[in-house]
């Protein structure tokens, strides 16, 4: 029986276990209209990608606490000095010194609306959302970058208020960790596995 690939990292060194490559049983492909002649094979392959984070790791780790992170640019000799970026970036696109890793969950809750939006009826592959999905570009208060997600209770609207919900039971740690609801959704009326996060980012 197979194992599930896992990754942990001891003294800067990589320790990887189970399995990171299955096989399945090819299948035959036939032509139903030339009496089944076979025209080929399939060839089932499942492979196990390890993708590391690097200095974007404490964004993805504090969605499952249910925090968001940014980042600011303090260096006093660029021109664009607090400059402040949501998405999460390791450093300043000017300067190009590394970022100041800031907390940003309140203004989030208390300042973020919908810059624009578009509703998806159809995905592509591995997609793990609920369809059709509703995909938001997020701006907030003082954050000059603007973050892609998308909205899970309430309908789309430019403008529109919004608050982070996350999910902190059995989290991803990928971007799907964290979504978005009109203000004053019930608790109940989350997606399974989501909540408002931690009680200690609001502002």
């Amino acid at each position: 029986m197979s194992r599930p690939g896992t990754v942990k990292v001891k003294n800067g060194k990589y320790y990887l276990a189970g399995d990171f490559h299955s096989l399945s049983p090819n299948q035959p492909i036939r032509n139903e209209e030339e009496g089944w002649r076979l025209m080929g094979v399939t060839n089932p392959r499942a492979i196990t990608h390890i993708h590391m984070y690097g200095g974007e790791a404490v964004f993805f780790e504090n969605l499952s606490r249910g925090k968001i992170f940014g980042s600011r640019c303090d260096n006093p000799e660029c021109a664009f000095r607090g400059t402040v970026y949501l998405p999460f970036r390791i450093f300043c696109p000017d300067c190009l010194v590394r970022n100041t890793v800031i907390d940003l969950t309140g203004i989030c809750r208390n300042a973020a609306t919908i810059h624009t939006f578009m509703i998806c009826e159809r995905s592509g592959a591995f997609n793990t959302l609920e369809k059709p999905i509703q995909f938001i570009n997020v701006e907030f208060e003082g954050v000059s970058t603007i973050l892609m997600s998308y909205l899970s209770v309430g309908q789309p609207a430019i403008g529109k208020r919004v608050a982070p919900i996350f999910r902190t039971l059995e989290p991803t740690y990928t971007i799907v960790d964290l979504s978005w609801v009109a203000p004053g959704t019930p608790p109940e009326a989350l997606p399974e596995g989501f909540t408002f996060g931690s009680a200690s980012g609001k502002s």
